[in-house]
């Protein structure tokens, strides 16, 4: 609960402009994992992982050691690899997705051509050069509504890939599920080895 209120400000539609925070989706990794039922399985993943380092190799400090680094190895790829593909993302060709994200959680942007062929910036870079100078980004970037809409103008289109934030509970109940048959499968491991070390 504390952590979900020190959160809140960062999650509430807003307060970005208020209190000059960036919005952010509570998908979004590092702050997905930090409430709901996710936190509480992510806390048995972390007990049974140390468990299962401490029977495994019977010393306190390399123990904790493994423990720390097989807790941030399994929480990088769930956030920066697995989450995402949890649920299929969904695509949309809305250039305002690039400029105001809101709680989605954005997985990659690409600019096509009309016939669907990736745009490099050099190419956007080109098309900027024609734009008004407030409007043109650094690097052949579109760096916002403006100079995002002069792209979209000369033929080009934004396909976004997102989950949206109502997938929130649905994401929690996967990770929260895997991560507790993970946790069920270490601790079993930890218990059998118990026994076998004691027969």
């Amino acid at each position: 609960m504390l952590i979900s209120w020190y959160y809140q400000p960062y999650l509430a539609t807003g307060n970005q402009a208020l209190l000059s925070l960036t919005e952010a989706s509570p998908l979004a990794p590092g702050l997905f994992d930090l409430h709901g039922v996710a936190f509480a399985a992510w806390t048995l993943a972390a007990f049974a992982i140390g468990g299962l380092a401490g029977m495994v190799i019977r010393r306190v400090v390399p123990a904790i050691v493994a423990t720390l680094a097989a807790y941030a190895g399994l929480a990088i790829a769930a956030g920066l690899y697995l989450r995402q593909h949890y649920v299929a993302p969904l695509v949309t060709s809305n250039s305002s997705m690039w400029v105001s994200p809101g709680s989605a959680w954005v997985i990659r942007q690409q600019w096509v051509t009309k016939g669907g062929q990736p745009v490099s910036q050099s190419v956007l870079g080109q098309v900027l050069q024609g734009a008004p100078p407030q409007l043109a980004g650094k690097g052949g970037v579109p760096k916002d509504p403006s100079s995002v809409q002069y792209v979209v103008q000369h033929g080009y289109t934004l396909l976004t890939s997102y989950q949206p934030a109502a997938r929130f509970w649905l994401f929690q109940f996967i990770e929260a599920g895997g991560l507790l048959a993970l946790s069920v499968l270490m601790i079993a491991a930890t218990v059998w080895l118990v026994r076998r070390r004691l027969a």
